[in-house]
């Protein structure tokens, strides 16, 4: 069973918060599909990546830039996994179906808590999974931008 945690973004904007997670995650060494709910957001968070922090580097591409095999980090909208991935991101509203799951180890669904449609999209992703049997983690900003786990 995959694990998902679900990050309630409270503080932070997708293009704030985004990063940070990636790098986490591509310590572990694993390639990383982060699917994103529209095209023209690929390309924003794209060069968002590239400039979040000149101290940092986050080797990452999307169609425009292709050779999406040899990316460990690669950005779509779309259903491919061709870096074959075993960590996900679904960041601006990008779903994924349940049975897509096992395909991943790990799936880190970030949601804007000031939209009402993420949320609820948010709820009904979390209950889905749930009834499949998955491990579902809920973690929240506190005042400070920092993740706190919740119950």
């Amino acid at each position: 069973m995959a694990r998902i945690d679900f990050y309630h973004l409270q503080k932070s904007a997708v293009e704030q918060a985004l990063p940070r997670l990636l790098e986490k995650a591509y310590a572990n060494g694993k390639p990383i599909l982060v699917k994103i709910g529209n095209e023209a957001r690929v390309e924003f968070l794209n060069t968002a990546l590239w400039t979040y922090d000149d101290q940092s580097f986050l080797p990452h591409g999307s169609n425009k830039d292709g050779n999406a095999e040899l990316q460990p980090i690669w950005l779509t909208s779309g259903d491919d996994n061709p870096n074959g991935a075993k960590m996900l991101f679904l960041v601006d509203g990008a779903k994924i179906d349940v049975a897509d799951l096992p395909q991943f180890e790990r799936i880190f669904n970030l949601f804007d808590g000031s939209n009402d449609e993420n949320l609820q999209q948010a709820r009904d992703f979390w209950r889905r999974i749930k009834e499949a049997g998955h491990e579902c983690f809920y973690w929240q900003q506190d005042d400070a931008g920092r993740w706190q786990q919740k119950a």
